[in-house]
């Protein structure tokens, strides 16, 4: 059994539904069930007795040591984390409680877990820490992808927080050798992604005839990287690469947030028109930038795919088309998560 936290979350969701589907090996699932946790994400696996999951937070100490003496899990895959820039330059306090002191306690119990376990099942364990390539700041327009070797420069809380946990989770590999492997990735998108973020908040906008919201001018630079990509990497980083060791996840896509939206809607011209025929291209809308926007990410990804043999399948147009045939296809989910109060908070960020 491996043991995920966050895993009723937009990533956390996708790999424990790709692991089963994989796998089969049996997964416990811990999750706070947040405002972006989400069990309806995992509603095919009611009744399957290889999932198992437990409502708690990665911060109750006594809660994981518990469920890791009584499942004894081999793999410890962490996604628990509050995500999302716009919150966290909100109200940052719950990103540093999350991203910060919950990875410690975790850490502690991880640890004092690994110590106990007989010298085989100690050496084969593994801790993998989820992170995002937020933490190594902005670049330039002409600078060089992230690797693995860039310096940490975070920007915002979220970013900050995140910074913080990496180095919390190398110490703890340093300093008593708990065996972990850390993940950077690049901004994900795909099925179960809750409509806060650009790629389902525009589809989820442009079905309902609203405005889509672009910051400042749209040219801020991103890597895009298919969720079912992104588990593929875990999946390999989990079975093959070296303790202490970090591996940048990209998905060789570098596009301007506009050039993102745009292309989100010419694929629902050609799948879902508008009943008047004119592009949802007119309902593109530019809003006040937010403070501190990092200009450009870029992921090198040479390094996983070098030492590992992990590269993505699919090409931003392929992936962003299999998620907006997802959207399409499941708008009872899309509605079900789009509750008053993500409502209020849309509008807050975005106005009227």
């Amino acid at each position: 059994m491996i043991l995920t936290t966050g895993g009723a979350g937009f990533i956390g969701s996708n790999f424990v539904l790709d692991w089963l589907a994989g796998a089969g090996e049996p997964v416990l699932n811990l999750d706070r069930l947040t405002y972006a946790g989400n069990l309806e994400n995992l509603a095919s696996l009611r009744g399957d007795a290889r999932h198992v999951f437990v409502q708690g937070d990665i911060g109750d100490a006594a809660l994981v040591a518990r469920l890791l003496a009584e499942h004894r899990p081999r793999a410890v895959v962490n996604f628990a984390a509050e995500s999302h820039v716009d919150r966290s330059i909100h109200d940052p306090e719950d990103f540093i409680q999350t991203n910060i002191v919950g990875t410690f306690r975790l850490l502690e119990a991880v640890r004092a877990y690994w110590s106990g376990l007989p010298a085989p099942e100690r050496a084969a364990f593994r801790f993998l820490h989820v992170s995002t390539d937020e933490v190594y700041g902005s670049l330039g327009k002409e600078d060089p992808a992230f690797s693995e070797s860039n310096r940490y420069e975070p920007n915002s809380p979220y970013s900050a927080s995140k910074a913080a946990s990496d180095h919390l989770v190398r110490a703890w590999h340093h300093t008593y050798g708990l065996p972990v492997l850390t993940t950077n990735c690049s901004n994900n998108y795909g099925p179960y992604h809750f409509p806060e973020k650009l790629i389902p908040l525009c589809i989820h906008n442009a079905l309902a005839g609203k405005p889509l919201p672009i910051y400042g001018d749209g040219q801020q630079r991103r890597d895009w990287l298919y969720v079912g990509d992104h588990c593929a990497a875990i999946r390999r980083v989990l079975e093959a690469g070296r303790p202490g060791e970090v591996y940048n996840v990209g998905g060789w896509n570098e596009m301007a947030n506009l050039e993102v939206v745009t292309t989100l809607c010419a694929m629902l011209d050609a799948m879902r028109p508008r009943a008047d025929g004119r592009s949802y291209r007119e309902q593109i809308g530019f809003v006040a930038d937010r403070p501190g926007h990092d200009r450009r990410y870029a992921i090198d990804a040479g390094k996983l795919e070098r030492e590992l043999g992990w590269k993505p399948q699919e090409t931003f147009e392929s992936g962003i088309r299999k998620t907006v045939r997802w959207y399409l296809d499941h708008q009872d989910w899309v509605n079900n998560v789009t509750s008053g109060a993500y409502r209020d908070w849309v509008g807050k960020h975005y106005g009227d």
